[in-house]
């Protein structure tokens, strides 16, 4: 499942996100990249345990903890402390999957990459290029997003991201390891849990909604792993 979230971040947040960000320094992306990504990857990363990247991370996953469409769509179990990167003048990101296990420099603790996100940091028309690109069995989908919303899509996935031929293309991402470890299940949770919703906002106290509610959480019961 691939789904956008649009005002992940407040426009005063994204203001302040970058102007930590554009004050900060940039070391060589390939420095977290896997074996297969070092030979496709080229662009900028602001350094794990950087104050900065710590500061901003945590008002990012503030914003993902008050997001319903978040937490319906990834049922997060752990999220990696979110990264931050930079592309600019021909830089790119090739082909690539995601490494399926992530752990974090602070204390090794790992994490199973179900999810892969990106939140965009830049507006679209500031910069040309950038497309993430993502290929699923229906084809090739191109995502460049507003500042501040943001792309969930499974860590599965081959994707890449385009040159950037100018300004520059500024994001935030990081990866999710669910309380569900299938795509296809999630999908059907969160298909499932956004039906109840719309039916409790149109038939208020319908016993077909509280049936349907029964049915979502037997299934969560089913397919959840702690």
């Amino acid at each position: 499942m691939l789904i956008t979230i649009p005002d992940v971040l407040t426009t005063e947040e994204v203001a302040q996100a970058r102007g930590a960000l554009d004050a900060a320094d940039w070391v060589d992306g390939r420095v977290t990249a896997g074996y297969q990504a070092q030979s496709v990857k080229e662009n900028l990363q602001m350094p794990e345990g950087h104050p900065v990247a710590i500061k901003l991370g945590e008002m990012v996953l503030a914003a993902l903890a008050r997001s319903p469409i978040f937490m319906s769509a990834a049922l997060p179990l752990k999220v990696f402390p979110p990264m931050f990167n930079r592309y600019t003048g021909g830089s790119h990101f090739g082909t690539h999957v995601d490494t399926a296990i992530r752990a974090l420099a602070s204390t090794g603790q790992r994490i199973r990459t179900d999810i892969s996100a990106t939140l965009f940091l830049a507006p679209p028309e500031g910069y040309d290029g950038g497309e993430l690109l993502v290929e699923d069995t229906y084809g090739v989908h191109s995502v460049k997003l507003p500042a501040g919303h943001m792309v969930l899509y499974p860590a599965t996935s081959l994707h890449r991201v385009t040159p950037v031929t100018r300004g520059a293309r500024i994001a935030s991402f990081f990866w999710i390891q669910s309380m569900i470890r299938s795509d296809g299940d999630r999908t059907l949770l969160y298909d499932l849990d956004t039906a109840i919703q719309r039916l409790a906002k149109d038939t208020p106290g319908s016993p077909t909604g509280v049936q349907l509610t029964g049915v979502y959480h037997n299934l969560l019961r089913r397919w959840v792993e702690m």
